[in-house]
């Protein structure tokens, strides 16, 4: 038998160099307003530093908290596996993740994988029914712009007209992109906003589980 999707397509935009784009499916005829907590158990791909990883599950867990969900944030889920010794679980296969969701006895899980984060970041995530394994929202997105060259010619930009506006911010940036990949170091401010634009726009797919009232 098989299962009807929606799906939503936002159009590639491309401003003054910049763009973004994003793609997600939900399964039709889901009650996801009987959903209740979704453990965020893994987000891999090309960030290595675990802070940092920690900050995108975080990005991920505001939208959830917007849309009515109770997220478990990802460093939850490694405390927890820590204290049952099941780290060495492979929570990139769908099977890992919901064998942690089970553990963790959430109804779902949430996987987070990043091919691409310089200047173009991309992103795609996956929420997993835990009772059967199957898919219950898939989306992706990605986006380019505010770079590295954009933070140092700013920072020039800045330096060159005696205007110290968020001088600190810019270097930050660039400190970033050269030191991304050191344990412990968190995004720069430039890559947050990044990514946290793109999560939010990857999000709005994401059916609610309580309908406003305002």
């Amino acid at each position: 038998m098989k299962i009807a999707a929606y799906t939503l397509v936002i159009a590639v935009l491309m401003i003054g160099g910049c763009y973004s784009s994003q793609e997600s499916s939900f399964r039709a005829g889901y009650d996801f307003t009987a959903l209740e907590k979704v453990a965020i158990v893994a987000v891999e791909g090309t960030v290595k530093s675990e802070t940092a990883r920690d900050q995108i599950a975080d990005f991920f867990a505001m939208e959830l908290l917007e849309q009515g969900y109770a997220p478990v944030g990802r460093a939850q889920v490694r405390a927890s596996l820590k204290e049952q010794e099941s780290e060495s679980k492979d929570l990139t296969t769908t099977e890992g993740a919901v064998e942690v969701g089970l553990i963790l006895n959430v109804p779902a899980v949430l996987t987070i994988s990043i091919p691409h984060f310089g200047p173009e970041i991309s992103i795609t995530a996956k929420m997993i029914d835990v009772e059967d394994g199957s898919i219950l929202w898939l989306a992706s997105g990605s986006g380019k712009g505010e770079g590295p060259l954009a933070g140092i010619l700013g920072f020039a930009t800045g330096a060159s007209t005696g205007v110290g506006r968020e001088d600190d911010e810019l270097l930050g940036g660039v400190m970033g992109d050269v030191l991304g990949d050191m344990a412990g170091q968190p995004l720069s401010p430039q890559e947050a906003r990044r990514a946290q634009r793109i999560v939010k726009k990857m999000c709005r797919s994401l059916p609610p589980k309580m309908t406003s009232e305002w």
